[in-house]
């Protein structure tokens, strides 16, 4: 049996970086350096879900706020 045929039993959190970027991650590992927990756990799924709900705009934050700024400018 291949790794991929069995079911993904996993609690995964949902963690968020400095610039608003989400992943998952084991929810018993310790977050990789620069992600903090964005609140919501579940099987894989059910997180991938919930960034496909709260993460509307794929863009880094530096970028928005750089993209803000020249729109402010031009006015």
């Amino acid at each position: 049996m291949y790794q991929d045929d069995k079911e993904d039993t996993t609690i995964y959190k949902v963690v968020v970086n400095h610039e608003e970027q989400y992943s998952i991650w084991p929810i018993d590992r310790e977050n990789a350096l620069g992600w903090r927990d964005a609140g919501h756990s579940g099987l894989k799924a059910e997180c991938l879900e919930y960034i496909k709900q709260v993460w509307t705009d794929m863009r880094p934050l530096s970028l928005r706020k750089k993209m803000e700024e020249a729109a402010h400018s031009q006015t």
